[in-house]
């Protein structure tokens, strides 16, 4: 009986194994891959699925491990810049937590870990992803070798130079001000409007771009509307000159019915002279840019 015990003892104390994932050192390789909204540097972990650098435009890299299917169970997983095998000396680099959520991609690092991370492939460090879960219980490890790395990372590095200054998301909701009042555009205001057009002008899958124009409520309604109305036709000459096509624009003044801020201060009245800038990927239907409703606004044209 004496004997069961301990070997019933011994077994609980083994620490538990952990199924891993690595591609083997002869096929181990990374591909780059993008264009100027985006630049990947990834590398095919068999029967699990990839380990990849993203870097989108206007936002930093970010490393992320994508299951063939979301399979992991949400939680928190150990990233690591391991030592590799022929330098016993070395010891691992424990670069924090990543926090597992449910999704396609489960697990995103922040900027500085994946920074950190692509500093120990360039040494030539293994990346580990530990204390990952399949979805029933078992635990799992994935991991990525520096074989081959630097080519790829070179044209990654290539890639990443082409990158747009913004994305998508960043300016599909924009503001020009006109804090100084009037309509007149400052310098800030065409600097950030180059960006949007060339944004525009690389990307054609957003089929429409809405200016509406706003005001403060100093003066009568009917001037405010005008300047409102002379706001938006301001930006809308500007997008034209930069080569954005007239037909891709709506135009609409408010006056001072929607206020960004109450009116209440001088510094919440210049925040509400402005003019927005909606970006839409929806199918443009002629109706919509011909006959908007009351409720939309005042429509124009830029020949108005």
């Amino acid at each position: 009986m004496k004997y069961v015990l301990t070997g019933l003892l011994l077994c609980c104390s083994m620490p538990s194994i952990a199924l891993t994932f690595q591609t083997r050192l002869e096929n181990a390789s990374w591909e780059s891959a993008g264009d100027q909204f985006e630049c990947r540097l990834s590398q095919q972990v068999p029967d699990f699925g990839v380990g990849e650098f993203v870097r989108r435009a206007g936002e930093s890299t970010l490393f992320r491990i994508v299951p063939r299917e979301p399979s992991l169970e949400p939680g928190r997983a150990l990233l690591l810049a391991a030592a590799p095998y022929w330098r016993p000396n070395w010891r691992d680099v424990v670069l924090g937590t990543v926090q597992l959520k449910d999704g396609e991609a489960q697990f995103n690092s922040d900027a500085t870990q994946a920074g950190r991370l692509l500093t120990g492939f360039m040494e030539g460090r293994t990346g580990k992803v530990k204390q990952l879960t399949w979805r029933g219980g078992m635990s799992v490890e994935v991991h990525m070798l520096a074989i081959n790395f630097m080519p790829a990372y070179n044209d990654y590095l290539q890639c990443v130079g082409g990158l747009l200054p913004v994305n998508f998301d960043q300016i599909k909701n924009s503001i020009i001000g006109f804090p100084g009042g009037g309509y007149d555009l400052d310098e800030v205001s065409r600097a950030k409007l180059e960006i949007i057009a060339d944004y525009l002008k690389a990307d054609a899958t957003v089929n429409r771009v809405t200016l509406e124009g706003h005001s403060d409520n100093s003066g009568n309604r009917l001037l405010n509307r005008d300047l409102s109305r002379r706001r938006a036709l301001a930006v809308g000459e500007y997008l034209k000159a930069l080569g954005i096509p007239e037909e891709r624009m709506l135009i609409r003044f408010l006056g001072e019915r929607e206020p960004l801020v109450p009116n209440n201060s001088s510094l919440n009245r210049a925040k509400n002279r402005r003019v927005g800038l909606l970006l839409s990927r929806e199918p443009v239907l002629e109706s919509t840019l011909l006959t908007p409703s009351a409720a939309d606004g005042e429509p124009a044209t830029l020949s108005d």
